[in-house]
């Protein structure tokens, strides 16, 4: 077996085990007995152990719904509704382990390890605009990650909590911020005509403008 289909084998057998014992060395020895493997590969496939292996979980969901969104039919699709589609593609298939997704957080939230959970959210948000076939090199490259990476860590917490019926809360929660986000330009085009609607009394009675 090579040594990604390895390590995506090993990290989805922790699942069940992280969601008791959270990401830890006893979750990964539990995997590997369940997969018969030898018990000093995981020390070798994740040599910073647990945090490694929720970093190769973060890796595999990402490439899933790239996958995903690739057999998915896009067309006619505006890009509000691709990227709506690809963060939820990203999120729900894993319902149903949501406790270990949990745990995950947790561990990424530790001092720590917060430099690790920025990466990943960083590779996650890329990942989720390459899947709705983004290819600016611009500044708003940076931007586009930046707006969508506060949408998806809270869609993300919002979703590991979330008790309605298949996560529906979740979606129309993602739904209003990506709206949010989308309103954005028009709300500074906004504030902008208010700024020079001001600024033309001040002309006119001789004030100074900066």
């Amino acid at each position: 077996m090579e040594m990604v289909r390895l390590k995506d084998a090993m990290v989805e057998a922790m699942l069940p085990h992280a969601a008791f014992d959270g990401w830890s060395e006893a979750s990964l020895a539990a995997a590997a007995r369940d997969l018969d493997l030898d018990p000093t590969l995981p020390a070798r496939l994740f040599p910073c152990g647990a945090v490694d292996a929720v970093a190769h979980l973060t890796d595999l969901a990402d490439r899933r719904m790239a996958e995903a969104m690739a057999a998915s039919g896009l067309e006619g699709l505006g890009l509000g509704e691709k990227v709506y589609r690809a963060v939820r593609l990203r999120l729900e298939p894993w319902s149903e382990h949501r406790e270990a997704m949990r745990r995950a957080a947790s561990l990424l939230s530790l001092p720590s390890n917060i430099a690790v959970a920025g990466r990943l959210t960083w590779a996650s948000v890329d990942a989720i605009w390459r899947a709705v076939g983004d290819s600016s090199h611009d500044f708003s490259w940076y931007t586009k990650r930046m707006s969508l990476g506060a949408v998806y860590s809270a869609t993300l917490l919002y979703w590991l909590d979330d008790p309605s019926e298949g996560c529906e809360d979740s979606w129309a929660f993602l739904r209003r911020r990506l709206n949010d986000v989308r309103n954005l330009p028009k709300l500074r085009q906004k504030v902008e005509g208010w700024v020079s609607g001001l600024k033309m009394p001040a002309r006119r009675w001789g004030v100074p403008q900066r």
